[in-house]
C-alpha cells in the first residue's frame, strides 16, 4: 500500500490522544468536585456539635480523611505559647501507651507556634527545626502543618503526616486543611461561646441555689458539698475538693470532694507551707496551670493534669480553698472558667460570712436569754430563799425545844441545798454550750461555795457582767487567787455570820468586792496576806483596798482594768 494509503489513519490517532487526555482532565475535574463536596460535608460537621472537645477531635478526623493522611493531631495553645492539650488521630491505645510523652511545643511543633503559617515538607527529619521523636513514637516522614485562627487568636495547629500511597501533601492538600481550619475556627468559636453561656445559667442558679440554702438556715457543711457539686457542674471539670484549715492552722484537709476517685482522695492534707494549695489559702490569690503545680501531688499518680486553685474568701477572710482538676490531656481552665469561678467563690464566701453572723446572732440572743433568767433566778429567787435562811438561823436559838430546833435546821440546810442547786442552774445557764474547760464563773461559785464547810453557812454570790468572754487568763488566774486569800480570811479572823462576794465586769474594769459582818480588821494584824493583794493588783495595774464600815465587819475591793 502507497504512502497516501496510510495517511488517513493519522487524524484517529491523534484523536484518541485527545481523548485520553480529556478523560483525564475530567478525571482530575471530577476529583476535585468530589473533594469540594468532601470538604463542604466536612464543614457542615465540624460546626455541628457544639461541645468544644467533640469539636476538636472531629476537627482532626476530618482533616486526616480529606488528604488521606496517616496521622493526624490538633495541638492547643496555652498562654505561654506552648501545647497545652494534644488531640491525636491515627494511633492505637497501644501505641500511644508507648509513646514516652506528648509532645510540648518545641523543635518543629514549636516553629508553627511562633511563625503561625502554613508548612509543607516532604521529610520532616530535613528540617533544621526537627527535635525528632520521643522515645516510642512511630517514624513519620511527610509533614502539614496549618494554624487554626479563632478571629485574630491563634487556637492551635493541625498537624498532619505520613500521607497514604507515598507521596507527598501538594499545594491543593494545603488549601484543603487551610478551608478545613477556617471553618474549624467558626466552629471552636460556636463551641465556646455555647459552652460560656450553658455555664453562666449553670453558675446564675448555682449561685442563687447556693446563697439561698445558707440564709435559709441550712448547715454550712451542706452547703459546702452542694458548693462542690455545683463548682464541678459549672467548669466541667473531674474533680473538686474543698479544702479546710485543721484546729491548729497548719495544714488544709480535704474536707468536701466531689467527682472521680473520690474516695482515694477524700481526707488527704495539704501543708500551708510548701503545697500550692497553701499559697492560694495564705495569698488569697488563684492559680490555674494546665499540670498540677505540685510535682509530689497524690494526685498526679491518679490520672490528674489541669489544675485550678480558688480561695473562698480575700484578705483575711479566706475560709478555705476550692480545688479543681481534669484528667490529664483535657484542656486546661479557661480564663472565663477563673473568672466565674472567683465569682461564685466570692458569692459563697460572702453568703458564709452572713450565715455566721445570724448564726452568732441567734446564738447571742439564746445567751442573752439565759443570763436573764439567770439574773432574775438570782437577784428576785436566791435573794429570797437567801433571806429567809437568814431568818430561820435567828430563830434557832429561840426555839427551846431540840425537836423543833432541830427540824428548823433541817430546813435551813435544805434551803441552803436549794441555794446551791440553783446557783449551779444558773452557772449552767451562763456557761457557752460547747466548752470543755471550767470557765470563770464556774471556778468563782466553786471556790465560794467550798468555803461553806469553814463558815458553816453558804456565802452570798453575785456576778455580772462578761467574766467568760472579757477576762484575760492571766487576769482570772490573779483574781482567783485574790478571792480564795479573801474567804481564807474571813474564814480564819472575821467570825462572821454573813459573807457576800460580789464579781462585776464593766466596760473596762474587773472588780471583786467582799464583804462580811464579822468582827474587822485587827489594828495590830498581820498584813502578809494582804499586802500580797496589793502586789497582784499593782501588777495589773489597778487598786486594792481594805475597810470597816460604821455597821461592823470589813469591806474588801480589788480592781484591775481590762
Amino acid at each position: 500500500m502507497t504512502q497516501g494509503e496510510h495517511s488517513p489513519l493519522m487524524p484517529n490517532m491523534r484523536l484518541d490522544e485527545l481523548l485520553a487526555e480529556l478523560q483525564v482532565r475530567l478525571n482530575a475535574v471530577l476529583a476535585t468536585r468530589d473533594r469540594v463536596h468532601a470538604l463542604l460535608e466536612a464543614v457542615v460537621s465540624v460546626g455541628s456539635d457544639l461541645d468544644l472537645e467533640t469539636v476538636l477531635r472531629r476537627i482532626v478526623e476530618t482533616a486526616t480523611k480529606l488528604v488521606d493522611a496517616s496521622y493526624g493531631a490538633l495541638g492547643v495553645v496555652g498562654q505561654e505559647r506552648t501545647l497545652v492539650q494534644f488531640i491525636p488521630v491515627g494511633l492505637s491505645e497501644g501505641e500511644i501507651a508507648k509513646i514516652e510523652h506528648w509532645p510540648h511545643g518545641l523543635g518543629l511543633l514549636g516553629l508553627l507556634i511562633k511563625d503561625a503559617r502554613p508548612l509543607r515538607l516532604g521529610r520532616i527529619a530535613d528540617h533544621p527545626e526537627s527535635y525528632g521523636f520521643p522515645p516510642g513514637h512511630p517514624p513519620m516522614g511527610t509533614f502539614l502543618g496549618v494554624p487554626v485562627r479563632v478571629r485574630d487568636e491563634v487556637f492551635g495547629n493541625l498537624y498532619l503526616t505520613e500521607k497514604r500511597g507515598g507521596g507527598e501533601f501538594d499545594e491543593e492538600d494545603e488549601a484543603i486543611v487551610i478551608a478545613l481550619a477556617t471553618a474549624a475556627g467558626v466552629a471552636i468559636e460556636n463551641a465556646r461561646l455555647y459552652e460560656e453561656s450553658r455555664r453562666r445559667e449553670t453558675w446564675l442558679q448555682a449561685s442563687s441555689e447556693v446563697t439561698t440554702s445558707l440564709l435559709s438556715g441550712a448547715d454550712p457543711r451542706q452547703v459546702l458539698a452542694l458548693m462542690a457539686a455545683r463548682a464541678r457542674q459549672m467548669s466541667d471539670a473531674d474533680l473538686v475538693q474543698i479544702l479546710l484549715p485543721d484546729d491548729d492552722g497548719g495544714t488544709l484537709a480535704v474536707e468536701f470532694v466531689e467527682g472521680e476517685l473520690s474516695d482515694d482522695v477524700e481526707g488527704l492534707t495539704f501543708e500551708l507551707t510548701a503545697t500550692a494549695a497553701g499559697e492560694v489559702f495564705t495569698s488569697g490569690r488563684p492559680v490555674t496551670a494546665g499540670e498540677l503545680l505540685d510535682s509530689d501531688s497524690p494526685l498526679r499518680g491518679l490520672g490528674f493534669g489541669p489544675e485550678l486553685l480558688m480561695p473562698l474568701g480575700a484578705g483575711e477572710t479566706v475560709r478555705g480553698v476550692l480545688a479543681l482538676a481534669k484528667r490529664s490531656g483535657r484542656l486546661p481552665f479557661s480564663a472565663s472558667d477563673l473568672r466565674m469561678l472567683e465569682s461564685f467563690a466570692g458569692q459563697a464566701a460572702i453568703a458564709l460570712e452572713l450565715a455566721e453572723a445570724r448564726r452568732h446572732a441567734e446564738r447571742l440572743t439564746l445567751l442573752e436569754d439565759r443570763d436573764r433568767i439567770a439574773k432574775d433566778l438570782h437577784d428576785v429567787v436566791i435573794q429570797r430563799l437567801f433571806a429567809t435562811a437568814m431568818t430561820l438561823m435567828s430563830m434557832v436559838r429561840l426555839v427551846e425545844r431540840p425537836e423543833a430546833s432541830g427540824r428548823l435546821q433541817h430546813a435551813i440546810d435544805e434551803l441552803d441545798e436549794t441555794i446551791r442547786q440553783i446557783r449551779s442552774t444558773i452557772f449552767a445557764l451562763q456557761t457557752v454550750p460547747g466548752d470543755d474547760a471550767p470557765s470563770l464563773r464556774a471556778r468563782i461559785v466553786e471556790l465560794v461555795e467550798s468555803s461553806r464547810g469553814h463558815l458553816g453557812f453558804l456565802p452570798g454570790l453575785r456576778m455580772e457582767g462578761q467574766l467568760d468572754h472579757r477576762v484575760p487568763d492571766d487576769t482570772a488566774e490573779h483574781l482567783l487567787a485574790v478571792l480564795r486569800e479573801a474567804m481564807s480570811n474571813v474564814v480564819r479572823h472575821a467570825r462572821a455570820s454573813r459573807t457576800d462576794v460580789s464579781v462585776e465586769v464593766t466596760a473596762d474594769t474587773l472588780t471583786l468586792v467582799v464583804r462580811d459582818d464579822g468582827v474587822g480588821l485587827p489594828a495590830d494584824g498581820r498584813r502578809s496576806g494582804l499586802r500580797n493583794l496589793e502586789e497582784r493588783a499593782a501588777k495589773l495595774g489597778g487598786s486594792f483596798e481594805v475597810s470597816s464600815p460604821e455597821t461592823g465587819g470589813a469591806v474588801l475591793r480589788w480592781s484591775v482594768p481590762l
